[in-house]
C-alpha cells in the first residue's frame, strides 16, 4: 500500500491544479533546462495495452502479486496481516497451477512520520526501520507467509531505482516546480483542504490541529493524463476490481485530474530529489517505486529496465481501498510518464473491523495478530479471516465467532472426520488401505459431487472469492460427513463378510476426500494440510511436491499405510465452557478467553 495512516481510514494528499490555484497558493515552474528527451533503450518495458479482465499471466509470464507496502510508523497490526494472508493464499493457488510466482511485500520506510516516531521512541529513523521492518519479517514467518522478495524503501537498490524513474518523469516534462502555502496535517502527511477541516484546524482523521507550511516542492502533472487513464479503464475494464471498486476511480478521473506534489523540502528523512539535494522524494513517488525495486538484483548499479524485464507488469496489486486512488490513478500515470506498462490488475479489498468498530493504529483499537497466533494458532488465523471475511467487502472479528467459525469448521468437519476414520481404519484393517481409492469409488456418485465441488473451488480461487473457495471446500468435508454417518462403516465391520469388505472401501473413499481437502484448502491452512497429509502417510516431500492436480479422484493406493491417529487440529474452548466444568481451573487461565484443547478421536455413529 505503501500504507501511510492506519489500516481503515481514507488517506488523501492534497491535490491542485495549476490553472485553478487559490489565492493561498503561487507557483513558479522550473526554469533550468530539463534533462533530454531521449530513449534508446528497449521499447519491450513501455506501456501497453494489457486486458486485465483476469489476473492470469500467460504462460512465460511471471504471476507478480504484491501486497501494500506498509508504513513503519509502528508495528503491524491486523489489518496488515489480513492484506498478506489473502495475497499469500492468492499466491500459494498460482503456484500449485504451476504458475511461476514472484509474490512481493515489503515495508515503506522514508517521510516525517517515521522521523517523529523514532524520536518519540529515543531513536534514530535507520533504527527505529531496522525494528519495525524485522517485526513485518517475524510476523509474516508466524503466519506462513511465502514471499519471494520482502522490499525495503530504505534498500540502496530502491533507492537508484527511484532516482532513475523520477529522471525518466523528469526527461518527459511532466515534473515542474512551484510554491505552495497551505494547512499541512503531520499524521496524515498531507496538505489538507480548509472546508475538510474541524474545529481548530483539526484533521478529522486524526483529531490534532494542522499547521499551516508555506514549501517549495516539485509536481507531477498528473492532469496531463486524465484522457489516458479514461482510455485504459475503457480498454481494461478489470483494471480495477472488485466492479464497484471501478465506479469510484471512474468518478475521480472524469471529476478532472489534479497535479500532486511529489517532494518535500522540510524533511530529511527520505531519498533525494536528483536534481535538488535540498528536497527529498515524497510519498508515492518513493513507495510505489517499490513494486519494481524489488525486482532489481543485489547489485553494485541496480538498473530500471533490468528490474522491469524480471517480470513487471504486476499481475494484481492487492491493496486497502483506502489507498485505492494512488494505485488506480496516480500509479498508472506515474508509469505511462517513465513509459512503462500499468500492472493488469488493482484490487480493493475491504476494512476490518472490530466489534462493529473500525479498526486502525490512530483510534487505538487494533487487533494485534502476534496475540491471535500465539492464542489460537496460525491456521485458524488465517482460515477464519478469509472464510468469514468477504474478499473485497469490510468484515468484522469477534473472539465467540472466531471461536465457533474454527472450532465448527476445521476441529470439526475436517479434522474429526479423518481422526475418526483413521480410527476405524487402525481398528479393522491394520491402518491400510484396502484397495486403490479409484477402485473404491467405482459406480459411487460420491465421487462425483466431490470433483464437482473441487472444480468449483478452483474457480472461486482464480476469481479471488477466497470466501466461497473456503466455503466449496468445507462443502466437500460436509459431504464426506453425511457419508460417513450414511454407510455407518462401523456396522458394517460389525457384519463380516462382504459387509466388512464394503466398510474397508468406504474406510479408502473418505480418506480420499480428506486427501483432496488438504490440496484444496492449502493455499488458506497450509500447516494443517501438511498435517492431514501426514497422517495420510505422505512424506513433507511429496506434500511440497503437490499441485492441484492432485486434486483430482485416485491419489490413494492399495497397500498404503496411514499414520496412527492423531488429532489435526486441536479445538478452542471458550473460558466460559471451562467454567462450567466441573473441575478445577487454574488461577491464570481467566487472562484468557480461550485454550486449546485436543480434538477427541470419535470411532463410531
Amino acid at each position: 500500500m505503501a500504507v501511510r495512516t492506519h489500516f481503515s481510514l481514507h488517506n488523501t494528499l492534497f491535490l491542485f491544479n495549476p490553472s485553478t490555484l487559490s489565492h493561498r497558493s503561487t507557483l513558479s515552474h522550473l526554469k533550468s533546462k530539463p534533462y533530454s528527451h531521449s530513449h534508446s533503450h528497449s521499447r519491450r518495458a513501455f506501456f501497453c495495452n494489457c486486458t486485465a479482465s483476469t489476473p492470469t499471466p500467460s504462460n512465460d509470464q511471471p504471476f507478480l502479486l504484491t501486497t501494500p507496502l506498509y508504513y513503519v510508523n509502528a508495528p503491524p497490526h491486523m489489518g496488515s496481516a489480513y492484506s498478506t494472508i489473502a495475497a499469500d493464499a492468492i499466491a500459494r493457488f498460482q503456484r500449485l497451477l504451476g504458475k511461476k510466482v514472484i509474490f512481493i511485500t515489503g515495508t515503506d520506510e522514508h517521510g516525517e512520520k517515521i522521523a517523529t516516531a523514532a524520536m518519540a521512541q529515543g531513536s534514530t529513523p535507520p533504527d527505529h526501520c531496522n525494528l519495525i521492518s524485522q517485526a513485518y519479517k517475524t510476523l509474516w514467518k508466524d503466519l506462513d507467509i511465502s514471499y519471494d522478495k520482502f522490499i525495503r524503501t530504505t534498500d540502496s537498490k530502491h533507492q537508484a531505482i527511484v532516482k532513475e524513474f523520477y529522471s525518466r518523469v523528469l526527461a518527459n516534462g511532466d515534473i515542474y516546480r512551484a510554491d505552495y502555502e497551505g494547512i499541512y496535517c503531520v499524521s496524515c502527511e498531507e496538505y489538507k483542504d480548509e472546508k475538510e477541516l474541524l474545529e481548530n484546524n483539526c484533521c478529522p482523521i486524526h483529531q490534532k490541529p494542522c499547521v499551516s507550511r508555506k514549501e517549495d516542492n516539485y509536481f507531477f502533472a498528473l492532469s496531463k493524463y486524465q484522457n489516458s487513464l479514461e482510455e485504459l479503464l475503457i480498454k481494461n475494464p478489470g483494471f480495477v476490481q472488485p466492479t464497484f471498486r471501478l465506479n469510484e476511480v471512474q468518478t475521480w478521473i472524469k471529476s478532472g485530474l489534479r497535479d500532486f506534489s511529489i517532494s518535500r523540502a522540510s524533511v530529511d528523512w527520505g531519498i533525494p530529489v536528483p536534481s535538488d539535494k535540498a528536497q527529498t522524494i515524497y510519498v508515492w513517488f518513493d513507495a510505489l517505486l517499490g513494486y519494481i525495486s524489488a525486482l532489481a538484483d543485489d547489485q553494485e548499479q541496480p538498473d530500471l529496465l533490468n528490474a522491469v524485464s524480471s517480470g513487471w507488469p504486476a499481475t494484481l496489486h492487492l491493496i486497502g481501498k483506502d489507498i485505492l486512488r494512488f494505485h488506480a490513478v496516480y500509479w498508472p500515470a506515474m508509469l505511462m510518464s517513465a513509459g512503462l506498462s500499468p500492472p493488469k490488475m488493482v484490487y480493493g479489498h475491504g476494512f476490518l473491523t472490530k466489534d462493529g468498530m473500525k479498526m486502525g493504529k490512530s483510534l487505538g483499537n487494533t487487533l494485534e495478530p502476534n496475540d491471535l497466533v500465539s492464542k489460537f494458532g496460525t491456521d485458524a488465523v488465517r482460515y477464519f479471516f478469509l472464510r468469514e471475511v468477504e474478499f473485497g467487502h469490510d468484515g468484522d472479528y469477534s473472539e465467540e465467532r472466531f471461536i465457533n467459525t474454527v472450532n465448527a469448521h476445521l476441529a470439526n468437519t475436517i479434522g474429526n472426520l479423518l481422526n475418526r476414520t483413521l480410527g476405524l481404519l487402525k481398528k479393522n484393517c491394520e491402518s491400510t488401505l484396502v484397495v486403490d481409492s479409484t477402485t473404491a469409488a467405482e459406480g459411487n456418485a460420491f465421487k462425483d459431487n466431490v470433483v464437482r465441488l473441487v472444480d468449483k473451488a478452483r474457480i472461486h480461487y482464480e476469481n479471488l472469492a477466497l470466501t466461497s473457495a473456503c466455503e466449496a471446500v468445507l462443502e466437500i468435508g460436509n459431504v464426506g460427513n453425511s457419508y460417513m454417518d450414511e454407510r455407518a462403516p462401523w456396522s458394517l465391520f460389525k457384519q463380516g463378510g462382504t459387509a466388512s469388505e464394503t466398510a474397508a472401501k468406504d474406510l479408502v473413499i473418505i480418506l480420499e476426500t480428506v486427501r483432496i481437502i488438504a490440496i484444496a484448502l492449502s493455499p488458506v491452512t497450509p500447516s494443517l494440510s501438511w498435517r492431514i497429509y501426514a497422517q495420510l502417510g505422505y512424506s513433507k516431500e511429496q506434500f511440497d511436491a503437490a499441485t492441484w492436480r492432485d486434486t483430482n479422484w485416485g491419489g490413494l493406493k492399495g497397500g498404503q499405510v496411514m499414520a496412527q491417529p492423531q488429532p489435526v487440529f486441536a479445538r478452542i474452548e471458550n473460558q466460559t465452557e471451562v467454567d462450567d466444568k466441573p473441575v478445577t481451573v487454574s488461577k491464570k487461565s481467566p487472562k484468557s478467553k480461550g485454550k486449546l484443547k485436543q480434538a477427541q478421536e470419535v470411532t463410531g455413529a
